[in-house]
């Protein structure tokens, strides 16, 4: 009987140790069953991609390919789980010599403090396919929870995990508001090369900052005014087109083309706003003769088209200067070129005051 005993509490004792752990144990949820903010059509043929099946074999082939790169894209959920995990399999699990994987192939975890969204933690990858604790250890309680999307590869499968005993649903709060989203049109910076890691590309700080979803439609060498992109932006409610093409075409394409592409958006919509960016004004440019004038005719080139429209009457046509866009000291990219968080900071922070004068309710 004594032995009995002694075995029953040594089984008790070992159940009390380990509930703890069988608490912790990890549900994952598909994470289809939560929506996706950043998606301009919801007719792809994966989920997690940007532009429309119709334009496969339409639109030229790098674009399509960088179309699905899940640059700008974010998950929404709710849940009371003392820790949130996440599995992704990437489609190409790329990799760049001047960007970091987790800006790559990465996830950003962020959550909802009142209307602010505060930055949790990364989920880092390691292969094609990833699993990843991204926090733990925090008190049961509801939050809100936004997971932003790798910025230069793509998502062929994606789980949410949670507490085995935990709740896990849709968001309660649709929060950034997903009527009349910013659609950003552009180049590898617009896509988000180089932060490091997804949250800091600037229009996935400017949707936080604004709690206004963002489109990203940056496609990597090829910001080159396809006009069939400029076809899909103009179905979309937008409450602003911000046109950020300047580094990826030459002044024949600006003078060519530009006038078009304007006009296929304003044909549809007549009373948008639409914010032209001049060309950055890139370190090295300052230091080579060629390179200045290349940057100065193409800008010039630029802001004689928008002034033209400003003459024929459209009254929502502006161009924003790239003069004061990333500082001054050299200091905000990576490769002279593409930018790191810093140069995103300032980005954002120069664009974050014209957008919020120019966004349409």
């Amino acid at each position: 009987m004594k032995n009995k005993k002694t075995v029953l509490f040594a089984w008790c004792m070992c159940l009390w140790c380990f509930t703890p752990l069988l608490k912790a144990q990890i549900t994952y949820h598909d994470a289809s069953a939560f929506p996706l903010w950043g998606k301009i059509s919801d007719n792809t043929e994966t989920r997690y991609e940007r532009l429309p099946a119709t334009l496969k074999g339409v639109t030229r082939q790098p674009v399509w390919e960088l179309g699905k790169n899940t640059a700008g894209l974010a998950v929404r959920f709710c849940s009371n789980s003392e820790q949130i995990a996440v599995r992704w399999e990437l489609l190409a699990d790329s990799k760049m010599d001047h960007m970091a994987w987790t800006g790559i192939k990465g996830l950003d975890l962020y959550c909802l403090e009142g209307d602010v969204w505060t930055f949790v933690n990364t989920a880092r990858p390691y292969g094609k396919t990833n699993e990843r604790v991204v926090i733990s250890g925090m008190e049961r309680k509801e939050r809100e929870w936004m997971m932003f999307l790798p910025l230069y590869d793509g998502i062929t499968a994606l789980e949410i995990g949670v507490d085995s005993l935990a709740r896990i649903s849709p968001p309660k709060r649709m929060l950034p508001a997903k009527d009349k989203p910013v659609v950003a049109y552009g180049t590898s910076i617009l896509q988000g090369g180089c932060a490091s890691r997804p949250g800091m590309a600037h229009t996935n700080i400017l949707m936080r900052r604004l709690n206004r979803e963002f489109i990203n439609l940056g496609f990597s060498g090829n910001g080159q005014l396809d006009y069939e992109i400029a076809e899909v932006m103009a179905q979309c409610d937008a409450s602003l087109y911000i046109l950020d093409f300047m580094p990826n075409v030459s002044l024949q394409q600006i003078e060519e083309k530009t006038e078009s592409f304007f006009a296929i958006i304003r044909n549809k919509k007549p009373d948008v706003p639409i914010l032209f960016v001049e060309n950055p004004v890139f370190p090295p440019a300052k230091y080579t003769i060629a390179g200045m004038r290349d940057i100065e005719q193409r800008n010039q080139a630029l802001n004689a088209i928008v002034a033209k429209l400003k003459k024929e009457g459209d009254r929502n046509v502006w161009i924003l200067s790239s003069q004061p866009m990333i500082g001054d000291d050299g200091e905000a990219t990576v490769d002279g070129v593409h930018f790191t968080d810093l140069g995103f900071m300032r980005y954002s922070e120069y664009l974050y005051p014209v957008i919020k004068k120019h966004l349409t309710r």
